[in-house]
């Protein structure tokens, strides 16, 4: 058909970070599974190339398997394989499980409990010191080599790299995504809280049509702030839902430190603030509360620190799955059972085949979210087609959860600029706009204690300042 760009016909997208087993693997799912994606090109990307060479076999062997057409290339070196792209996703993390561990355990001296350190806190601003400027030096290359390439950020904090990336390379493509709000899975799952459906009931268009959920805020630190079903306020239902799993559920679908007291923690911010926590296995980490330095005993434990050996074991363990398959322990005809759609792919696969479905991405409010600023940097519900990005409308976000929402987009952005520019000032305004820092003293000696723990990856620029 004239005027159709054949090149997403036969989508190529490119994974900088294939060793990244949260996405790679899922990754590979969706790009065979997909009869939109799977006549086109997986290239795999990865410094490590012992394990860039098990991705890219496993790639090839679950592309047979399934008889697809799809072409696999890999790399070490992600010039060879940029050309032409349609979709480059940014997935990757330098020894991340070693040094959120050092991020954790040097807050916590200091009166800051993380349970994840990803994205908010001296973690947070700490991972954006060690991921950002990577990031930057894929965008040169990108700029050169596929201009026209859409560039989604799936490396935390995404915020603060969604945000530099609409800052500093406006004239890319780029949007930032999580996987906490995949949908029609998070719907699903409010309906089902509601008591809309069953556990196991049968989610129809028509319900979608009825039920009318807005959730927004910055990423982990977002809101479901209306729930309605046929003009029904259903939002209460939804908490009540939280109060009495509070002992048994959690909401975060993770193990360890993140997944404790998720539904006792959302009720109680449900109760607090009128809207419920959507993200709440991150969303503790964002306000005080949760950190233990009250004079009376809260009813709610304060946090427990992210577990580095213990997600050391899970990598581990998910290695020796890829092991597995790859050397016919685990038959590869079970793959296709084995994994399920990945929150960016399903994107890609929207976007390339005009399917017309929301997603949730984390883009500039353009009016969505009608009391905060155009350019504010927030998660939405949003039409995304290989035209753009549209957020769809939300209204008004409640007082109190707004005031908390321009802290961390204020530390949020001033990171961003602190990394890009090397600006040692903006690193300690960043730090101490934060939310969970409390004392000029602790904030500087952190900055210096994770300075000389993470000196060999952090770039060489900030020594030459910091020592000046």
């Amino acid at each position: 058909m004239e005027g159709i760009n054949m090149t997403v016909q036969k989508p190529k997208v490119v994974v900088l970070g294939a060793g990244s087993l949260f996405f790679g693997r899922q990754s590979i799912w969706q790009m065979v599974h997909s009869e939109h994606l799977n006549k086109g090109t997986l290239a795999l990307v990865d410094t490590d190339a012992a394990r860039l060479d098990k991705m890219v076999k496993l790639a090839r062997m679950v592309a047979a398997a399934n008889r697809v057409e799809l072409k696999i290339e890999g790399s070490v070196d992600r010039r060879e394989v940029l050309k032409d792209a349609d979709f480059v996703v940014l997935s990757f993390a330098e020894d991340t499980v070693k040094y959120r561990g050092i991020d954790c355990a040097v807050s916590e001296k200091y009166g800051i409990r993380m349970c994840s350190g990803d994205t908010i806190g001296p973690g947070g601003i700490f991972r954006a010191m060690r991921e950002l400027p990577a990031i930057m030096d894929c965008v040169k290359d990108i700029e050169e080599l596929c201009p026209d390439a859409w560039v989604i950020n799936y490396i935390n904090p995404s915020a603060v790299h969604g945000i530099a990336l609409s800052r500093f390379a406006p004239q890319l493509k780029s949007f930032a995504l999580c996987d906490s709000h995949h949908m029609p899975h998070k719907k699903i799952l409010y309906a089902q809280r509601a008591g809309i459906i069953g556990e196991k009931g049968e989610y129809t268009a028509e319900i979608d049509r009825k039920f009318d959920m807005r959730i927004a805020g910055v990423n982990h630190f977002t809101w479901l702030i209306k729930a309605e079903y046929e003009g029904k306020d259903v939002l209460p239902d939804i908490a009540a839902s939280m109060k009495r799993t509070a002992e048994t559920e959690t909401v975060g679908g993770d193990v360890g430190a993140k997944a404790l007291f998720n539904d006792s923690i959302s009720y109680q911010l449900y109760e607090i603030f009128g809207s419920v926590p959507t993200c709440t296995a991150h969303t503790k980490e964002y306000v005080p509360y949760y950190q233990g330095l009250g004079k009376l005993e809260d009813a709610i434990p304060p946090l427990s620190i992210w577990e580095t050996e213990d997600r050391y074991r899970r990598h581990e363990e998910m290695w020796e799955q890829v092991d597995g398959f790859l050397s016919g322990a685990l038959p590869i005809e079970s793959y296709m059972d084995s994994f399920g759609p990945d929150h960016a792919t399903d994107i890609i696969e929207n976007m390339v085949a005009g399917l017309g479905k929301p997603f949730f991405i984390n883009t500039l409010n353009r009016g969505a979210v009608t009391n905060m600023n155009d350019d504010a940097f927030l998660e939405l519900l949003c039409e995304v087609t290989m035209d753009g990005v549209k957020p769809l409308h939300v209204g008004e976000m409640p007082r109190g959860i707004r005031g908390m929402q321009e802290l961390v987009l204020d530390t949020h952005e001033l990171t961003a600029e602190a990394v890009v520019e090397g600006s040692r000032e903006k690193l300690r305004r960043a730090m101490l706009t934060d939310p969970l820092v409390r004392s000029i003293a602790d904030a500087d000696r952190i900055i210096d204690e994770l300075l000389e723990l993470e000196k060999d990856v952090i770039p060489e620029r900030w020594y030459a300042k910091s020592m000046a």
